[in-house]
C-alpha cells in the first residue's frame, strides 16, 4: 500500500473536506491502517512507516466528533477500532523478545516508541477536544477502548529500561500526564482502581489486555510485560486488590518460579504485595496461602543474597496468615509452626556460610524471627547459640552490619528465653568479651561511630547476661578494670558494674 492510500480512499468515499468525511469512510481508512500494522506486510519497515504517517495525517485532518462516531464497517464501532489501532501501535513499539538480539535493536525500539507516543498524544488531544465540545458523547466509549493500550505503552517506555531512551521516556511521561488529565484522575493508583467509590477503575481491563502475554508459554516474548504487570500491581492496594486475586496470583507465582534470579525477585515482590494487601480470609481460601508459602520456601535453597532478602520479609508477613488456622488448646506442646520450619532452615544455612553478603542478609532478618517466635525461640536455642558465637568472631567490613544484627538478636534472645540463658553464661561471656577486645584494638578502616555502636551493643548484652545469671557476670568481670590497660574495654566493664539490678527481661 502506498503512503497516501488511506487518505485517497477517504476522498473516494465522499467529501473532500476533512471535517465532512463520513464515518464509514473513516472506518475503512483506520481498518486499512490496522491491516498495515498487523498484517504480513507490517514486517516491512516501509509499510509500517507509511501506516504511522497515514494515521498522523488522519488524526490531524479529522474532527473529533467524526472520529468517535459509530461505523457499520465490518460491524465494528469506531471507538473499538481506535482501541485496536492503539493496541497494534503498542505492539509495534514493544521491545524484542529475550530470545532475539537485543543491543542493536534497543535504539530502534526507542525511536518507534517516541513516534507512537506522539500519535497517542494526538489521539488524546482529540479525546480532550471531544470532551470539551459537549456535542460528542461517544468520546467516553473511545477513551474506554484507548486507555488500556495507552497505559501499557506508558509503563513499558516511561521506566528506565535497556530499550528506552531519554526521548522515549519523556514522550511516554507526556502521554501519561495527558491520559490522567483526560480521565480526570489525580494519580496512577486512582486511574487503576477508580477515583470515586462507585467508579470501577481500569485495573481489570489492563489485566485482561496482559492476560494473553502472562501465561507459561508467552510471558517471555515481551520483556516489558513482567515489568508492566509488577509496576501496575504495586499501585493497587487494599481494599481494591482482593477482587482481582484470581488474576494476579498465578502470574506472580509464574514469574517467581523462573530460573533467572532477577525474575524470581520480581515475582517474590509481587507475592509480597499480595500478602500485604489481600485479606487473610481470601488467601486462606483454596489453600492459596500454602501455595505461596511453598513457592517462597523453595527459594531459600538458592544462595543469592538479593533473592533471600526479598523472600524472608515476605515469609515473615505471611506467617500470621498461615497461623490463623492453628489453635493451641493448652496442655500438650504447642505445634511447630511455619516460622519454626523457616528459622530451622535459615540457621542451617547460616552456620557454615562464609559469603559476607549472604551472612549479612541472614543476620539482617534474624531479629524479626526471634520477635515472631518470642519465648518459643527456645526450640532453636542450641543452634542460635552456635550461630551467634560464630558470627561475632568474624569481621564483617566497615559497616559491621552482620555483627550489629547478631548482637540485636542476642539481646532479644536473652529477653525472651532468660531462664535458659544462665547455663550458657560461659560461652556467651567469652564471645562478648572477645568481641569487645577485638573492636577496641581494631585499627582497620571501620568508622569510629560503628565501633562505638558495637561496643555499646555488646555492653548492653553483658548487662542483660548479668541479669539473667543473677549477678554472676559482675563478679567474673570485677578484676578486669584493674588489670586492663585499654580505656575502651575498661569503660565497657565499668558500665556493666554500674548497671542497676532489674528484671532480667521485658519480653516474657
Amino acid at each position: 500500500m502506498e503512503l497516501t492510500g488511506s487518505r485517497e480512499s477517504l476522498s473516494r468515499e465522499g467529501s473532500s473536506l476533512p471535517g465532512e468525511w463520513s464515518s464509514s469512510a473513516l472506518g475503512q481508512a483506520f481498518s486499512q491502517i490496522l491491516h498495515q500494522l498487523t498484517g504480513q506486510e507490517s514486517r516491512r519497515s516501509k509499510a509500517r512507516n507509511a501506516a504511522l504517517q497515514d494515521l498522523s495525517a488522519l488524526l490531524e485532518a479529522t474532527e473529533c466528533d467524526t472520529l468517535f462516531e459509530g461505523s457499520d464497517a465490518s460491524l465494528r464501532g469506531m471507538p473499538q477500532l481506535l482501541g485496536q489501532v492503539a493496541e497494534a501501535l503498542g505492539k509495534y513499539a514493544a521491545p524484542p523478545s529475550e530470545s532475539e538480539g537485543r543491543g542493536d535493536r534497543h535504539s530502534e525500539v526507542a525511536e518507534k516508541a517516541a513516534a507512537v507516543g506522539l500519535l497517542f498524544l494526538k489521539l488524546l488531544r482529540k479525546v480532550e477536544a471531544a470532551k470539551n465540545s459537549l456535542v460528542c458523547p461517544a468520546w467516553k466509549t473511545g477513551l474506554r477502548h484507548l486507555a488500556g493500550p495507552m497505559y501499557i505503552f506508558v509503563v513499558t517506555h516511561s521506566l528506565e529500561q535497556p530499550w528506552t531512551s531519554s526521548r522515549s521516556q519523556d514522550v511516554a511521561e507526556q502521554v501519561l500526564a495527558l491520559l490522567l488529565q483526560v480521565t480526570e484522575c489525580g494519580s496512577v493508583a486512582g486511574f487503576l482502581h477508580g477515583e470515586k467509590e462507585d467508579e470501577k477503575g481500569r485495573f481489570s481491563t489492563i489485566m485482561g489486555l496482559l492476560k494473553s502475554d502472562l501465561n507459561k508459554e508467552s510471558w517471555k516474548n515481551n520483556p516489558a510485560t513482567k515489568h508492566v504487570f509488577s509496576w501496575t500491581l504495586q499501585k493497587v492496594t487494599r481494599p481494591w486488590l482482593s477482587q482481582h486475586l484470581e488474576r494476579i496470583l498465578p502470574p506472580s507465582l509464574l514469574i517467581s518460579d523462573d530460573y533467572q534470579t532477577e525474575n524470581r525477585i520480581l515475582g517474590v515482590r509481587c507475592l509480597h504485595h499480595i500478602v500485604l494487601n489481600v485479606p487473610a480470609a481470601d488467601l486462606l481460601q483454596y489453600n492459596r496461602a500454602q501455595v505461596v508459602y511453598h513457592a517462597l520456601f523453595n527459594h531459600l535453597y538458592t544462595p543469592e543474597h538479593h533473592l533471600i532478602q526479598a523472600v524472608l520479609p515476605c515469609l515473615l508477613d505471611l506467617f500470621p496468615i498461615l497461623e490463623k488456622a492453628l489453635h493451641w488448646k493448652g496442655g500438650a506442646a504447642r505445634p511447630t509452626t511455619h516460622c519454626d520450619e523457616v528459622l530451622q532452615l535459615v540457621l542451617t544455612h547460616m552456620e557454615p556460610e562464609h559469603r559476607l553478603l549472604l551472612r549479612r542478609t541472614y543476620a539482617r532478618n534474624l531479629p524479626a524471627f526471634v520477635k515472631r517466635l518470642g519465648i518459643l525461640t527456645v526450640r532453636h536455642l542450641k543452634r542460635l547459640e552456635r550461630v551467634i558465637v560464630g558470627y561475632l568472631e568474624v569481621y564483617d567490613g566497615p559497616e559491621e552490619e552482620a555483627r550489629l544484627k547478631i548482637l540485636e538478636t542476642l539481646k532479644l534472645l536473652m529477653q525472651y528465653t532468660w531462664p535458659r540463658v544462665s547455663c550458657r553464661l560461659v560461652v556467651l561471656l567469652k564471645a562478648l568479651l572477645k568481641l569487645i577486645c577485638d573492636v577496641a584494638r581494631d585499627s582497620s578502616l571501620t568508622p569510629e561511630p560503628v565501633k562505638n555502636a558495637l561496643l555499646e551493643e555488646a555492653t548492653d548484652c553483658l548487662i542483660l547476661l548479668d541479669h539473667c545469671s543473677r549477678g554472676q557476670v559482675k563478679g567474673l568481670l570485677a578484676n578486669i578494670p584493674r588489670s586492663c590497660e585499654d580505656s575502651k574495654v575498661v569503660s565497657c566493664m565499668w558500665k556493666v558494674q554500674r548497671a542497676t539490678e532489674g528484671a532480667p527481661c521485658d519480653g516474657t
